[in-house]
């Protein structure tokens, strides 16, 4: 009887051990990431933190592999892709989609803050604490798509943009054929009279040494020297409004998503949430750099914008809002959420601002002497 007990007890053992051999086997996972832009790219750069946290929090459990636009399908493809499983994520900017949903855009670009006064530092404040992350986990049920999204990289506040020659108004402004962002933040503008084009950010450099357009935008400092912007225009406005908030996430197959255990799906969480400081601190000092080298080395001359930009471009963006409100009830409650957090803490931060404002301001200006 001893010997058949122990038998039995070896066997258990044995399934027991075989159990959690292929447990672990299954928990162990590869995630093929086609981001919109390409590999070079700072947001890249910064994806690859979040990567390499994620493995290391899961014990190389769930490694990733980072493919660059159009390895799998094009840009404009890349949600689609992930929702029908074909790659396992994406990364972009939710604006990108808005297409599908128009509030969209009140993740990924909020255009002039949605018309509330938040910059992307209260944006984050919203997502995490003011209901905007469980609105945002409701986007994709919105748009009928099978993803998990993540939020990973405040960008904002973007400039304004480069010109050929210095703009003194809107007037000057309206002369130009200028490339903006697809959506709201180029409505917006079309709707003030500029003379708006959309194209991807490979174009735009190309598009201004033939003239098919007479200025551009893109991002900030970095982003716009890596494109080399700065060969063909010297007028640089740090100050806009049109993507002041930009917020660049991944987005995992939901089938995906439900395989990870609570641990993984936790660490993605935890590193997604570590990233969205990670990137800030990041863009600061790079952004930093870069204006100096570009104000230094290639002749960029640094301007500020022209004040009859903000008055225009704001009520454009308040008719915007209204009129999307007035059409999608999901829209409505994305931005009704943002109002009451901003009735609460834009007045403090705006406040807080206008101090970390004059004192950078203060500093810049002995540094000019």
């Amino acid at each position: 009887m001893k010997y058949c007990s122990a038998l039995k007890t070896a066997a258990v053992l044995i399934c027991a051990a075989l159990f959690f051999a292929s447990a672990a086997q299954a928990a162990k996972v590869n995630i093929r990431i086609q981001s919109v832009i390409p590999s070079k790219a700072d947001e890249v750069t910064m994806l690859k933190v979040f990567t390499d946290n994620v493995t290391s929090l899961t014990n190389g459990d769930v490694t990733f592999e980072i493919l660059p636009a159009g390895a799998v399908v094009g840009v404009r493809e890349t949600l689609e892709a992930v929702d029908k499983g074909l790659i396992e994520g994406g990364f972009a900017w939710t604006h990108y989609w808005s297409g599908l949903h128009p509030a969209a855009t009140l993740f990924g670009s909020p255009t002039a803050g949605a018309g509330l006064g938040i910059d992307n530092i209260a944006w984050i404040s919203w997502y995490m604490y003011g209901g905007g992350k469980e609105l945002y986990d409701q986007l994709w049920d919105e748009m009928g798509v099978n993803v998990k999204g993540l939020m990973l990289q405040p960008v904002g506040p973007e400039a304004l943009g480069w010109f050929k020659e210095p703009i003194n108004s809107m007037d000057d402004f309206r002369q130009y054929r200028f490339r903006t962002p697809p959506g709201i933040p180029g409505q917006t503008y079309k709707d003030i009279g500029v003379a708006s084009v959309a194209m991807g950010g490979g174009d735009i450099l190309p598009a201004l040494e033939k003239g098919v357009i007479d200025a551009a935008e893109w991002c900030c400092p970095k982003p716009d020297s890596v494109f080399g912007f700065q060969k063909v225009l010297k007028h640089y406005y740090l100050q806009g409004l049109h993507q002041v908030v930009v917020n660049a996430d991944l987005y995992i197959n939901g089938d995906v998503w439900n395989r990870l255990t609570p641990h993984q799906k936790k660490a993605m969480e935890v590193a997604a949430n570590a990233s969205l400081m990670q990137a800030m601190a990041y863009r600061i000092h790079e952004n930093g750099k870069a204006l100096k080298d570009l104000t230094d080395n290639h002749g960029v001359i640094l301007h500020d914008t022209p004040a009859d930009y903000f008055p225009e471009y704001m009520n454009a963006v308040g008719n915007s809002m209204d009129k999307y409100k007035s059409e999608n009830a999901f829209f409505k409650k994305v931005w009704d959420s943002m109002k009451a957090f901003a009735d609460t803490a834009v007045p403090f931060w705006a406040g807080a601002q206008a101090t970390n404002a004059n004192l950078g301001k203060a500093y810049a200006d002995q540094l000019k002497k």
